[in-house]
């Protein structure tokens, strides 16, 4: 043990360390930090991969600050160069996906605000526009939930072919679109209701139906068929 201003603290763990915890104890045992630290370890980092870990997270806040972090903000920390903060935010994109697609009850869609409450806490964290669809069956119960598009949703770049694949592959019946609007403002824009106008002319031919389009702000939301928008 070193003994340090008057307290016994433990030596911080090594990669090796953390290695040999992790295939003893399962992955689980590790602390947010030390998963962290095997993230960020790049076969040179030695036993200050620790300490990097820990100014990462202290230099953003916590570990949401990370995840909302861009490359350009990730590669300003020292010993982080553009393809460790690029496998940093795969990694934690990875995380945030699986957590937002664990969709193990099935919950029945009955009102728009039922899909907000599934698919918001993720939204509105991000510091960019993603589309999302929310799958259903016959029973508008919930199947699935697809990344389809990460960025502006411009209409000149969105394919709705793309909007369709993961409800084709997985055979539903319906669909919800669901994006986030990073400003905050859950106003549609004219893009929103051009791209929702092409899926819901696409759903008809395809026999797969849109049932709404929602917009996603800070402490606010939009339905676009409440609206009127894009539906006919």
């Amino acid at each position: 043990m070193v003994r340090m201003m008057g307290q016994f603290r433990p030596p911080k763990k090594t990669i090796e360390s953390l290695r040999v915890q992790a295939n003893r104890e399962g992955i689980g045992s590790l602390q947010n930090i030390e998963l962290l630290a095997l993230i960020l370890h790049n076969g040179n980092a030695g036993e200050d991969v620790m300490a990097l870990a820990e100014y990462v997270v202290q230099h953003f806040g916590d570990l949401e600050g990370v995840a909302q972090a861009s490359l350009d903000e990730l590669t300003q920390i020292p010993g982080i160069g553009q393809g460790l903060a690029t496998r940093l935010q795969a990694a934690l994109m990875l995380g945030q996906r699986i957590s937002l697609f664990q969709v193990e009850d099935h919950p029945v869609i009955r009102r728009p605000s039922d899909a907000v409450r599934l698919i918001e806490r993720h939204l509105i964290t991000l510091p960019q526009e993603q589309l999302i669809v929310v799958l259903l069956d016959t029973q508008n119960r919930v199947t699935s939930l697809e990344t389809v598009y990460i960025g502006s949703l411009n209409t000149t770049v969105v394919r709705v072919a793309e909007i369709f694949r993961p409800a084709i592959l997985q055979n539903s019946a319906g669909l919800i679109l669901a994006h986030n609007h990073p400003s905050g403002d859950a106003t549609p824009s004219d893009d929103d209701v051009k791209l929702t106008q092409d899926a819901v002319a696409a759903g008809k031919l395809l026999d797969i139906a849109i049932l709404d389009h929602l917009v996603i702000g800070r402490g606010e939301w939009v339905s676009m068929r409440e609206r009127g928008l894009g539906f006919d």
